[in-house]
């Protein structure tokens, strides 16, 4: 009899797993939580590029294939017509928002909270650029960072005191390359993706250099926010002597040279160390925000082939209403410009997780964080700013539909994701 049992037993399972194997049934015998069906997914850490379902168990990616079986899923939500993407990262934002009537960034009036402007643009991931240094990140993390539903990341400042005011930015002595690591190494790991550097007036390189001496202690990057010293630094040497290969660069596009070089020159042309200096590792960031993205720069760059590696907002106050919109409306620039879809989003997942060193994000790869965004892309007239309020006309749009942060719907812009309001049992109206 227990042999008989126990054969039994065997074929049902060895019926369960082929099952698994087909798609008929997710694994362990788990339902599906949620199924995004017919959809275009583009996954570029996944090389994936085509037409495929999205199936989600709890808060994890578990299936991405064509043709998924719907009939064990709790909710089944049709995205045909749209791409379906790895939820946003936007690598550069300010969100250390707080009340401190003196400062300017840091627990300030111009950081923004984020939840209010990631999830209606697609983006499930910020790095905070360098809001808060070493003194104050810990109220950084239990005031924004631990109370959002966005995941926050960061790159800490190399000044102690981070952005409070542009003269506190100045102080050599609260440069502390040992300070700014042993918070990332022993305190805040995983957290802490990264050095900045930012708003020095000084002639020379020295806060820059004690910025790279962190990262080094810590092995992570520096990015560096070059500028406001007359006459403007070459950067140059910044690239070839200074940085290290994985190191940023950030606000690629602006045009001000007056505070800094800028990449194209007088005559319209890319300077021919740009190329070398990305052929080298250096990593270019948009950094759009409120100042630091011109057309003049931008076009072209991109018609002869400099493209940022990253793109990204720049988010505060002075950029969520002026040229730079949200990450949604930055990534239609670049389509315009002509970048493929398929390139514009990989310069806002795959890229910027690797830029971090948090490659777990930025991908639907199976097992990995349910984090995605759904957008369409709409057809028509459109017109895009740039920081002066300038304006270049496209014919391409994308828009977030859905986004998802760890396997739970935060933005449903027009109900794809829900059910009819006299669809639901009386008891439930």
């Amino acid at each position: 009899m227990k042999k008989c049992c126990s054969s039994f037993l065997r074929i049902v399972l060895s019926l369960q797993a082929l099952l698994c194997f087909q798609g008929t049934i997710p694994s362990y015998g788990q339902a599906i939580d949620i199924l995004l069906k017919g959809g275009h997914v583009i996954d570029p850490a996944s090389n994936i590029d085509a037409p495929m379902d999205v199936a989600i168990v709890k808060d994890k990616i578990f299936r991405v294939a064509p043709d998924i079986p719907a009939e064990n899923s709790a909710k089944v939500i049709d995205v045909r017509g749209m791409y379906v993407t790895p939820g946003l990262i936007d690598m550069h934002v300010h969100a250390f928002h707080g009340t401190d009537m003196g400062s300017y960034i840091t627990d300030g009036w111009d950081a923004l909270p984020p939840d209010g402007f990631t999830f209606r643009a697609g983006v499930t991931t910020v790095v905070d650029a360098g809001s808060a240094g070493w003194r104050n990140f810990r109220k950084f993390k239990e005031q924004t960072i631990d109370r959002s539903q966005t995941r926050i990341l960061a790159f800490l400042n190399i000044v102690g005191s981070g952005m409070y005011g542009r003269f506190e930015e100045q102080d050599v002595n609260d440069m502390n390359p040992v300070m700014v690591a042993y918070m990332i190494n022993r305190l805040f790991p995983g957290i802490i993706v990264g050095v900045k550097s930012a708003h020095y007036w000084g002639p020379d390189f020295t806060q820059v250099d004690r910025a790279v001496e962190a990262g080094r202690l810590a092995n992570v990057p520096v990015m560096v926010d070059l500028g406001e010293h007359h006459p403007p630094l070459p950067i140059e040497e910044l690239f070839m002597k200074h940085l290290r290969p994985g190191d940023i660069w950030t606000h690629t596009y602006a045009n001000a040279p007056q505070d800094r070089e800028v990449p194209v020159d007088e005559n319209g042309k890319v300077k021919p160390f740009i190329f070398e200096a990305q052929k080298r590792g250096i990593i270019f960031d948009v950094g759009h925000g409120g100042g630091a993205f011109h057309w003049k720069q931008a076009i072209p760059s991109v018609q002869q082939g400099f493209i940022a590696d990253v793109i990204s907002s720049d988010l505060h106050t002075g950029s969520m209403n002026s040229g730079m919109k949200d990450m949604a409306n930055l990534l239609s620039k670049f389509l315009n410009m002509g970048l493929p879809l398929q390139d514009v989003i990989k310069r806002a997942t795959l890229n910027p997780a690797k830029a971090i060193k948090r490659t777990d994000l930025g991908t639907l790869g199976e097992g990995s964080v349910a984090d995605i965004a759904v957008f369409s892309l709409r057809e028509g007239s459109f017109g895009f700013l740039d920081v002066r309020g300038t304006k270049m006309q496209g014919t391409q749009k994308l828009e977030a539909e859905l986004t998802i942060r760890s396997g739970k719907i935060v933005w449903d812009l027009n109900g794809i994701g829900s059910p009819a309001w006299d669809a639901m049992p009386s008891a439930s109206k």
